[in-house]
């Protein structure tokens, strides 16, 4: 092995580029050591001695940045050096080159972990743009460190947005994964623009969904949203009590939307259904905050989401509670439907009973009757259909239930169309 080093060091030796002998010693220096090589330095001082000869500057300045990455790697002190000489070198070139090789040398130090040098040497970019870009990459190297007070450092360096509001927000994250959420509401506080707070808060709300928070915080983050203009404010108190009332906090939710005017209500309520339909004990929750109209919205709602994905058992108890609390015919309807679709035919029946328009009324026992039909009971279909008075459309009903027994017999399977063959029965008799 020792001989395979050795000669590779000897046709190094013959490369006639500068640039890449100095590299290409670097690079067997590296391996030399990786493979527990004593001389291994040996190489590294060839790989110096190599850039001394060089005449170009930025060819000396690449050369020393990938010598310093070698030696790096290898664990030696030796490479804060190269880097410093780097640094040095690169302080006497040109604006715009002196910029962009600052930003190339913090780069590579942020791939080999180096944060406080890259630090350092980010100071030295004047181009404002160019400097807060590379502060903000610092940044996330210390955050994903958890280095804090480095992070803390960086933001109060920042004066130009929106990169102080970036970084803000960037380390406001950090603390939220952290659940240090003090530190969280003193960002919040400090932020100077509304769209970065607007932003920040729906962080903030995103978290808040999983995590064990006591009221008092959850009251500091939504009177920071209260405070907050026109949409934006809006958008991030939605954020936030719909996170909240997903996890449960319906008390609370409900005191803030006290505060708030009946569309904004039934927007978040809304959203936080669309969040919550997977518990059913949280949405006969939800219900109760609400009253008049704005539970006729919320229940009409609820029951169109309900209908559209699989009927449960667990879905019973708020169903129910939106029948009994309900004189609406649209929703007794969908109330019927939805029971009769779970086999609960007297709960069905006694909702479908309390419809008083025949047009609604065949719709709801034409549900039972067509939930009945599925479980083979053609008498009690009939008398479903039959629980239609109105000449019209209890005739109608009457001959749409029979033609479903007939291809049930004939082999066929039960459609459950009613709806949509009333609606086109109702055109025609308006049309004629």
């Amino acid at each position: 092995m020792a001989d395979v080093f050795d000669e590779a060091l000897r046709l190094a030796s013959n490369i006639r580029d500068g640039y890449l002998r100095a590299v290409t010693y670097a690079r067997i220096g590296y391996h030399m050591h990786r493979a527990k090589k004593p001389g291994y330095g040996k190489a590294f001082r060839y790989a110096l001695s190599a850039v001394a000869h060089l005449d170009n500057p930025l060819l000396t300045t690449k050369a020393l940045i990938e010598i310093g990455t070698y030696l790096h790697k290898t664990g030696s002190k030796s490479a804060g050096k190269v880097f410093s000489e780097v640094h040095d070198v690169i302080l006497g070139f040109p604006q715009p080159l002196r910029d962009e090789l600052l930003e190339e040398l913090v780069a590579r130090l942020l791939e080999l972990g180096r944060v406080d040098d890259a630090f350092f040497y980010t100071n030295d970019i004047v181009d404002g743009v160019k400097r807060n870009d590379t502060l903000l990459k610092v940044l996330r190297a210390y955050l994903s460190r958890g280095n804090m007070r480095r992070a803390y450092l960086i933001v109060n360096r920042m004066e130009d947005e929106p990169w102080r509001s970036i970084a803000a927000v960037e380390t406001l994250k950090a603390h939220l994964k952290r659940e240090e959420f003090g530190s969280a509401i003193r960002i919040l506080r400090e932020l100077r623009s509304e769209y970065w707070l607007g932003e920040a808060m729906k962080e903030v709300a995103r978290y808040l969904k999983t995590a064990q928070v006591p009221r008092a915080t959850y009251e500091k983050f939504v009177d920071i949203a209260l405070s907050l203009s026109g949409e934006t404010g809006f958008d991030v108190l939605k954020s936030l009590l719909v996170g909240l009332g997903s996890a449960g906090e319906l008390e609370f939710v409900g005191e803030i939307l006290r505060k708030l005017p009946e569309e904004r209500r039934v927007s978040i309520l809304e959203s936080i259904v669309e969040a919550s339909l997977d518990r059913a004990e949280l949405l006969e929750g939800l219900l109760g905050l609400t009253q008049g109209d704005e539970f006729g919205r919320l229940a009409d709602f609820l029951m169109k989401r309900l209908l559209a994905q699989p009927v449960g058992r667990e879905y019973v108890p708020v169903v129910e509670k939106i029948g009994e609390n309900t004189v609406d015919d649209v929703l007794l309807v969908k109330v019927a439907t939805y029971l009769a679709k779970l086999g609960e035919f007297e709960k069905a029946w006694h909702f479908a009973s309390r419809v008083r328009g025949n047009y609604l009324r065949s719709l709801a026992f034409g549900s039972i009757a067509v939930a009945k039909l599925k479980e083979g009971d053609v008498d009690g279909a009939i008398d479903a259909a039959l629980e239609v008075k109105d000449p019209r459309w209890g005739s109608w009903l009457l001959s749409e239930i029979l033609a479903k027994i007939l291809e049930l017999q004939a082999g066929g399977e039960v459609r459950e169309d009613i709806q949509e063959r009333a609606e086109s029965q109702r055109v025609l008799w308006d049309e004629g």
